[in-house]
């Protein structure tokens, strides 16, 4: 931001209804010295959001770890206290035989205080859900959450606890029947899924990268559901190098359309962001501006269809310093309501304390990477191609994945997967 639009952020008084959870205890979520999933990613962006003035006037919300009787909505009692003696145990298991309950692999690997961290994260995601559903808030982020992958009884692609999918139980019991979930980390939301497969009150909605060629292997456009839930999980599947415009063209192809049929009371979105261009565990090519894109959409997904409760939660992102803490300002500046403008210069504030901790980083200059979000609308099968062989190509993949997508799951929710209407 510029000076003038600092002091415009500044004098925004704080809004009770636009929040941000966070607790220093965040940090405490680190696997090892080397594991990818680092949490000066958070600390990074916190100081970013703080020295580009995004924070001024705005009160965090602190958050209580989750005590077991939360973590209990998912997870099983015989994990969690599986989670609880790993420490004792030792800091790695390196014979696949030797795992339990997915604790010690080389993904995720023990350490200290695991359950506290752990339970802290899901704690943050709760303290969110509990500030809508009581009316204290409209919108709620909290960037420790996001952990998709865990299983009810095992650990799974960096995840212990599963915060999400805790936190919508929660809100299961709490006044809500009807609750939206949009994942658009670059794998897929596969624990989140998993737990909400036959339930028909709650809607899951994952664009990732394409299962033949990324872990965890699951998310192909057939799985929609089973029994009373059938049709209310959808999955968009995209091949390696989908850049920012094709991208949007696949969300706006079929997450509206989803979204308006369903009618969510709230919509909760994990907003990983190792979707980027230049995520070293992926292979997808958004830009910052094509992940704040998303973000925006899905902001206003929740104001058009749930009274503007929406609840934003982290998630996967291994560009430490050069990504994440742009990527997840944007994602806090749309909770606020104070979007800041991706050619803004990033503070030299935040520049300095970044060259003394990872001096050889090269920097980016400003909060976006000059990414063009101007998507072609999708219009049906077989439109919009230009006769350039190479963009055709592209083009033609991703309509392959947006037909498939909704010729699934599209009549499943009353809509027609072949107009572009709906």
């Amino acid at each position: 931001m510029s000076d003038q639009a600092t002091r415009a952020a500044a004098s925004i008084p704080n809004r009770p209804e636009d929040i941000v959870v966070w607790s220093k205890d965040y940090l405490g979520y680190r696997w090892s010295d080397d594991h990818p999933m680092n949490p000066t990613r958070l600390d990074l962006t916190m100081a970013l959001a703080t020295d580009i003035g995004l924070l001024a006037g705005v009160e965090l919300v602190e958050p209580a770890a989750a005590p077991d009787s939360e973590l209990l909505r998912f997870h099983t009692s015989a994990y969690i206290e599986a989670v609880k003696q790993a420490p004792s145990q030792g800091p790695a298991l390196r014979d696949p035989d030797d795992v339990v309950h997915g604790l010690g692999s080389d993904d995720n690997p023990v350490f200290p205080q695991m359950h506290e961290a752990s339970a802290m994260l899901a704690g943050g995601s709760l303290a969110a859900a509990r500030e809508i559903a009581s009316g204290r808030a409209r919108r709620a982020v909290s960037i420790g959450g996001g952990m998709h992958h865990a299983m009810a009884d095992w650990a799974s692609g960096f995840c212990v606890y599963n915060d999400a999918a805790i936190a919508i139980s929660w809100l299961l019991d709490n006044g809500f029947d009807r609750i939206a979930y949009i994942d658009v980390d670059a794998h897929h939301g596969d624990g989140v899924q998993a737990a909400f497969l036959g339930d028909p009150r709650v809607l899951t909605i994952s664009l990732h990268q394409h299962p033949a060629t990324l872990w965890p292997n699951t998310g192909w456009s057939t799985e929609v559901g089973t029994e009373r839930g059938e049709g209310t999980s959808i999955n968009v599947p995209l091949l390696p190098g989908t850049a920012d415009r094709l991208w949007l063209r696949a969300f706006h192809a079929i997450v509206p359309g989803a979204i308006g049929a369903f009618a969510p009371q709230i919509i909760v979105s994990q907003c990983g962001v190792d979707s980027h261009r230049e995520d070293p565990l992926a292979d997808l090519a958004l830009t910052v501006d094509g992940q704040n894109a998303a973000f925006l959409a899905m902001r206003d997904l929740a104001d058009k269809h749930s009274e503007g409760r929406w609840l934003a939660v982290g998630g996967g992102g291994y560009g430490l310093v050069r990504v994440v803490p742009r990527s997840w300002t944007h994602l806090i500046a749309a909770a606020l309501g104070r979007d800041i403008d991706p050619m803004s210069a990033l503070p030299d504030r935040w520049r300095e304390r970044v060259r003394t901790m990872a001096p050889s980083v090269d920097l980016p200059q400003t909060m976006g990477d000059g990414g063009d979000v101007d998507y072609p609308a999708w219009d049906g099968p077989g439109g919009s191609l230009s006769g350039t062989d190479g963009t055709d190509r592209a083009l033609e993949r991703v309509d392959s994945a947006i037909i498939a997508t909704r010729r699934a799951v599209f009549p499943l929710l009353g809509l027609d997967p072949e107009d572009p209407r709906d």
